[in-house]
């Protein structure tokens, strides 16, 4: 399989900033998206080669291995573990006069024979044993993704069904969840190596602005047009909730801004069902116009009384 640079895939220098690379995700993920393109196979194959370069690129530990070892990045661990195998046989070689056994593996070096050997089927190779079989069970590399929800569907416990390397995974989403959380789910990563372990896949979730509602932790905030009559002698307003609508009474002689809260009708606190925080309305009083003549002149009357 030919290399693919996973920075040029982004549209980045290897210098770039974890922002930048959550950035340029987002961007081409949006432009390539299989449901902005349906039936179009060239931005379907872009868009999992953007998912693979974003899965390595946006995880330090994978992005450290990556620009070390470069596309044998997953095996870099067992290729320093072989090395230094390699010079303690070479030193202990040396201490009995029997010679080098053979070329040691140079900074900067090109790995690709070795891991070719070790992990191609060719050769003997380093991490097999005299029977041939795998000496040693390596873990596999770790997954991370990213999930975008709107506030009301973070509002509410339910599930999605999302595609990881080819592989159909189902998780129940609990109400609540916080924009940048991450959650781990162990053993849905990539496989393990010689019968290792699976990795693990990290959702990091992104939680997008409502145009009803301000979340602020477990509360919310939103506004409502209250109009001068109501405002001056008092009466009933309609509040939206996350759950529905609610009247409220308003007091007489209301002012503008004035902000009054609704006790647990806010967002659902994380993992605690049947907790929510509270709702926080605040009232913008609109000044009537296209008044009458007689309109007019009753506000007069109001002015000069």
């Amino acid at each position: 399989m030919a290399f693919i640079d996973y920075y040029k895939i982004l549209g980045l220098e290897k210098n770039a900033s974890t922002d930048d690379i959550k950035k340029a995700y987002r961007r081409l993920a949006r432009k390539y998206h299989p449901d902005m393109n349906p039936s179009d196979k060239e931005a379907e194959k872009k868009f999992k080669e953007i998912n693979e370069a974003n899965e390595v690129l946006s995880n330090p530990e994978n992005r450290a291995k990556y620009d070390k070892y470069g596309e044998n990045w997953k095996h870099g661990e067992e290729y320093e573990r072989a090395r230094q195998q390699q010079r303690q046989q070479q030193q202990y070689s040396g201490n009995f006069g029997s010679g080098s056994s053979g070329a040691d593996f140079g900074e900067g070096e090109d790995f690709s024979d070795f891991f070719q050997s070790m992990f191609g089927g060719g050769g003997s190779g380093f991490g097999k044993n005299s029977r041939g079989s795998a000496s040693g069970k390596f873990k596999g590399q770790d997954v991370s993704a990213e999930l975008n929800l709107g506030l009301k569907d973070a509002a509410k416990t339910h599930q999605q069904t999302f595609d990881i390397n080819g592989k159909k995974v189902r998780i129940t989403i609990p109400a609540g969840i916080y924009d940048g959380q991450q959650i781990k789910l162990k053993g849905h990563g990539n496989p393990g190596i010689n019968g290792g372990p699976n990795g693990d896949l990290y959702i990091t979730f992104n939680i997008s602005e409502d145009k009803d509602f301000k979340r602020e932790g477990d509360n919310l905030r939103t506004s409502v047009d209250l109009d001068l009559y109501t405002a001056v002698l008092g009466g009933d307003v309609n509040i939206r909730t996350l759950d529905g609508s609610v009247n409220l009474k308003v007091k007489p002689e209301t002012q503008n801004g004035t902000t009054v809260r609704l006790k647990g009708k806010g967002f659902p606190v994380y993992k605690k069902e049947g907790e929510s925080g509270d709702l926080y309305v605040t009232y913008n009083i609109k000044i009537p116009t296209n008044l009458t003549e007689k309109q007019k002149d009753l506000f007069q009357q109001l002015k000069n009384s």
